[in-house]
């Protein structure tokens, strides 16, 4: 993570220096003020529960790779009613780390500094400095991704402001084209 970012409510900082060979797991289960703050930086009505549980192993010579799952449930607000919709958040969480000054880091990168994406490809590592990474706010961010940005309560619908009974209204152009059309 970068210094000048904020940090996150479910912060959980792993010391990766010394890894045990088989990794380590990490289990961050938030309590109700972490929850509270987690409703607030997400927008959402509140936090029943979250907890994202994680193994942090090596990953080929310096870096680290984060797998895991991370488990919420959660009160919205209903789109179009406000009445508060509870969902259920079950998200894989994997993410590669590389020190900042890993050659692999810099791999992504062609001769103009620009870097390389493949769109279906993995998530590009993300580089990281000194002796820890946040692994809670690699999970709050797969569960941010998780929550439904439309959430709407069952059975309820926006209202069409289309009318199936009115004719379209056709533009001069259009009137053309259609003779024209015709025609030939």
């Amino acid at each position: 993570m970068m210094p000048d970012e904020t940090q996150s409510p479910v912060s959980f900082k792993v010391n990766v220096a010394r890894l045990p060979q088989k990794g380590m797991s990490t289990v961050v289960d938030a309590d109700a003020a972490q929850r509270a703050a987690l409703a607030e930086a997400h927008g959402l009505t509140s936090v029943e529960r979250y907890k994202a549980d994680l193994l942090v192993t090596k990953w080929k010579r310096n870096g680290i790779k984060v797998r895991g799952r991370v488990q919420a449930a959660i009160t919205q607000a209903c789109v179009v009613t406000l009445d508060p919709v509870e969902s259920v958040i079950d998200e894989d969480v994997e993410g590669v780390f590389l020190p900042e000054d890993s050659k692999l880091a810099r791999q992504g990168f062609n001769a103009a500094g620009e870097i390389l994406l493949d769109a279906e490809g993995p998530d590009a590592p993300e580089t990281f400095t000194g002796d820890t990474i946040d692994v809670g706010a690699l999970a709050e961010e797969f569960f941010g991704l998780a929550i439904d940005p439309y959430p709407r309560k069952t059975g309820v619908a926006v209202a069409s402001t289309d009318d199936d009974d009115v004719e379209p209204v056709e533009s001069e152009f259009q009137k053309k084209l259609r003779l024209i059309s015709k025609k030939l």
